[in-house]
């Protein structure tokens, strides 16, 4: 393994990405439309305001960020952590079938590949190298979770707290994003920012005892 000192957690998480892919890509239209098929997927309505964006997050955070994304990372890092490269590679063909991940399926696969490149050096890593082969050959996605999970294991990084920087950060991204456009004050965004973080240390706890 690298030693984990050269990448530590916090860059780990930024170097992944702060955000969601689906917020990160907020500023264009094509951000917008996904973010309304996946309120549409939430079965929410459109968020035009500070309450329907509220209830937007606890639906994301209940139906796909700790159900979903914190357990594929989850299980990213354990396969990566004992090398098993076929499994992974399985897993992530498995979550092309999920619907409620299909809204921003474009932008985790372009987040992840994107991360996965700056892998690339590390040509000691064999789980990376052979990922990275299955990705560039067609036989896997790259999804940025599995990416992300992938990294923490080869960096030596705690599960707990990168899945807690990963749903810190990703929540706190939407916020950004959406603030941009529904003009929020830095009060407004602090408040909901620390009541929608207060949950996720529980949560994530939650996930690494399945």
């Amino acid at each position: 393994m690298v030693n984990a000192k050269q990448l530590p957690l916090n860059e780990a998480v930024e170097w992944l990405g702060d955000w969601h892919p689906l917020a990160e890509q907020l500023g264009c239209a094509d951000g917008l439309a996904a973010l309304g098929t996946m309120s549409a997927e939430l079965r929410l309505a459109p968020v035009q305001n500070l309450a329907s964006l509220r209830q937007f997050l606890h639906r994301y955070q209940a139906q796909v960020l700790v159900p979903l994304e914190l357990p594929l990372i989850r299980r990213a890092h354990a396969h990566a952590s004992r090398h098993e490269v076929r499994e992974l590679v399985s897993l992530d063909r498995q979550i092309a079938s999920a619907p409620a991940l299909q809204p921003f399926a474009g932008a985790s696969r372009r987040v992840g590949r994107g991360q996965l490149q700056k892998l690339r050096p590390l040509r000691d890593e064999r789980v990376v190298q052979r990922y990275l082969r299955a990705v560039e050959g067609g036989e896997a996605h790259g999804w940025h979770t599995l990416v992300y999970g992938l990294t923490l294991a080869v960096y030596s990084l705690p599960l707990r707290q990168g899945l807690l920087g990963y749903a810190h950060h990703t929540t706190r991204g939407f916020i950004h994003a959406a603030a941009r456009y529904l003009h929020l004050s830095a009060r407004q965004y602090n408040s909901l920012a620390e009541s929608l973080g207060g949950a996720l240390p529980r949560a994530v706890d939650a996930v690494l005892a399945q």
